[in-house]
């Protein structure tokens, strides 16, 4: 069975919507911890890969630190430390806003976007949630004598380099498709990605150690100032957290397990619970904020005998 029940939501005494998804915890060695749902689905992480990226621009010569590096893999909410921070990545390079290649967007928090219309702004790169990882492949391309155009082409030595990661850390499946911000999407399984966190949790030294840390240090740089992710990092010692689009929520823990979580209707809603009630168990006790979603009695089942 491809899916299973793993959140409901309640309505007075009526269970008014029902989330159904997969759940993989792993080890860093493979170790199979929880599995719930088909793993052999071909997953797409979406932003979820993104410390993968910075690990692979670190790599090429990208020479960024603690906030920067944090906004080189981040889905930001548009607000005035993310759109400032990228535009300094690009002043750095001696490149502008204009050398942006991806798409247009608003920002994502309330107050910033109230403030970008009431400016008179509308779409732009710059607010766009991957703007600081685009000024950070553009950096990176320049360091490392790549060409900037076409530089999201999967043919690209830069997006060469991010696959080889990805393969490295979770593995790949098929050919890339197109993202939301027209740069590559990777595909992997559930397993993959838990495994990709756990060992970037894990590590000790190296780029994937820097990008850890800045997960760690900045999580307000990768998400927003008021995202679950910042709370979630603030309760678990040594925690790596990263969204997805679609449902994804990737977690790593310093111990070497991963955690991975695809919410199968898309939407999102659910999958915070659902890593709170995971990390409890392994002995993390975390709330992400105030929930709606219930745990499932299905997975409260597979929980109780869930233990790192």
């Amino acid at each position: 069975m491809m899916d299973v029940l793993l959140g409901i939501v309640d309505r007075g005494w009526v269970a008014e919507s029902h989330h159904r998804g997969r759940i993989s915890v792993v080890r860093e060695d493979g170790r199979v911890l929880l599995s719930l749902g088909d793993m052999t689905v071909p997953t797409l992480p979406r932003s979820a890969l993104k410390p993968f990226q910075a690990i692979a621009m670190l790599r090429s010569g990208l020479d960024l630190e603690n906030q920067l590096l944090a906004l080189a893999a981040a889905s930001h909410l548009g607000q005035s430390i993310h759109t400032e921070g990228a535009l300094r990545i690009l002043e750095m390079t001696g490149l502008s806003t204009s050398d942006f290649q991806h798409t247009a967007d608003l920002p994502g928090d309330e107050a910033s976007l109230a403030a970008w219309l009431a400016a008179g702004r509308r779409k732009e790169p710059l607010a766009h949630n991957c703007s600081g990882k685009h000024a950070a492949m553009l950096r990176t391309c320049r360091l490392a004598g790549w060409p900037i155009e076409g530089y999201r082409d999967p043919s690209h030595p830069l997006q060469q380099a991010i696959r080889a990661v990805i393969e490295e850390y979770c593995g790949v499946l098929g050919d890339p498709v197109v993202d939301g911000c027209t740069a590559p999407a990777f595909a992997t399984t559930l397993p993959g990605l838990a495994r990709g966190f756990a060992r970037l949790a894990s590590e000790k030294e190296g780029p994937g150690r820097l990008v850890a840390d800045a997960f760690r240090r900045y999580p307000e740089y990768t998400s927003g100032t008021s995202h679950p992710v910042v709370r979630l990092v603030e309760q678990v010692p040594r925690v790596v957290a990263k969204v997805g689009a679609e449902g994804i929520l990737a977690v790593g823990l310093p111990e070497g397990i991963g955690i991975a979580v695809k919410i199968s209707d898309g939407m999102g809603r659910g999958r915070f619970e659902v890593v709170d009630a995971i990390l409890t168990h392994l002995g993390h006790p975390a709330t992400s904020g105030p929930g709606e979603v219930r745990i499932s009695p299905e997975l409260e089942e597979n929980l109780a005998s869930l233990n790192g």
